[in-house]
């Protein structure tokens, strides 16, 4: 998409993802993979998986099967790929034909793995989820008796999923780790995984042999209201569309929900909640002209929102000028702050109308 077009433009810093994925790798002394589901979290698998497995990433995650055949075209055939969401029925052969390594989480999808494993007369790879108080995906306590019974199936790796790992102090972190000790000993020997983004920064105790960083690759903290050592990875500018003064007592915006206290400046940016930028943003969101901030008026609409700029400079937002809804002024915890969320939904919501660039 050409730029000049477009109504806004996302940047994606390749090298800031690179940067994390190297400090997180270095946390541990053993592997560190990396999630891609969601299309990178909204950032784009096609360019991020390329960049991260020049930087050496051997592993990687999907949440979905057609996230993982995608994904397959994108890294060096010897990377393991993970789909963490297991074989929906009738697809385990989907999984042989294009090298891709299922998560089980119940019975039913370790009966298919085997079934196939049978029908091969080869052991298969999988990785065994473990739920160790989530009650999510995993196998249950009800059903690990079926664990005793993997012929045909080579545990690659066993794996659980931390729930409160970015509350550092939440002991259901230390509860879930000493279950997590407990039930691992049904499959000796097998390489463990229990740390997701957050779960790295918890301590050794919780890293085991394999990382699993999602969301700190890509700049969100993974501890909220704590510094963090991540780098920033991306940034949205919108374009103007518009600039009027408006008078004391006119409406801006959808259901005359903001009336102007006095003479103020208006700039209508073309960036609205069709593009993911979440409507419960509006009369509590911001942007940043040159490092300064200025609130969003009125309401988010589909494809614009306001934003006061009264005091800004008036040569430096005309129509065609960008400014910065999420960046360097603005991190993406920050947005997602102001929108009631969390930094995951506010990537994962980017849509398709910007124009991407990628350092």
């Amino acid at each position: 998409m050409d730029a000049s077009r477009a109504g806004a433009q996302l940047t994606v810093d390749l090298g800031a993802i690179r940067d994390n994925y190297r400090l997180l790798a270095g946390m541990s002394k053993g592997a560190c993979a990396a999630v891609m589901k969601a299309d990178a979290y909204g950032l784009g698998m096609e360019q991020v998986a390329p960049a991260l497995a020049l930087e050496g990433c051997r592993v990687f995650f999907t949440a979905h099967l057609q996230e993982a055949i995608a994904l397959r075209q994108l890294v060096p055939e010897h990377c393991v790929i993970y789909v963490l969401h297991g074989p929906p029925p009738g697809t385990a052969k989907d999984f042989f034909q294009y090298d891709l390594t299922p998560v089980l989480n119940e019975p039913g999808q370790l009966q298919e793995w085997r079934r196939l494993a049978h029908k091969l007369g080869r052991e298969l790879p999988a990785a065994i989820q473990l739920d160790t108080g989530m009650s999510r995906m995993g196998f249950a306590p009800a059903d690990l008796s079926a664990l005793g019974d993997l012929a045909g199936v080579r545990p690659a790796l066993v794996m659980s999923h931390l729930a409160c790992a970015d509350e550092p102090d939440h002991p259901m972190n230390e509860a879930q780790r000493r279950r997590f000790d407990s039930l691992r000993g049904l499959l000796p020997g097998v390489p463990a995984s229990l740390a997701n983004s957050s779960g790295v920064f918890l301590g050794p105790g919780y890293h085991y042999d394999l990382l699993r960083p999602g969301a700190a690759l890509y700049g969100i903290n993974p501890q909220p209201g704590r510094p963090t050592p991540l780098r920033q990875a991306v940034s949205l500018h919108a374009r103007v569309v518009q600039v009027r003064s408006v008078c004391e007592g006119d409406v801006v915006g959808y259901g005359a929900h903001h009336v102007c206290a006095g003479e103020r400046r208006i700039a209508t940016v073309s960036v609205g909640y069709a593009d993911g930028w979440q409507r419960s943003l509006s009369g509590r969101g911001q942007a940043a002209v040159d490092g300064v901030i200025v609130p969003i008026v009125g309401r988010v609409s589909m494809d614009s929102m306001g934003l006061d700029v009264t005091g800004i400079d008036p040569e430096r937002v005309v129509p065609g000028a960008e400014v910065e809804l999420m960046g360097p002024t603005l991190p993406v915890d920050d947005v997602a702050a102001l929108a009631g969320t969390i930094g995951y939904e506010v990537l994962t919501r980017l849509g398709s109308r910007f124009h991407r660039r990628y350092l």
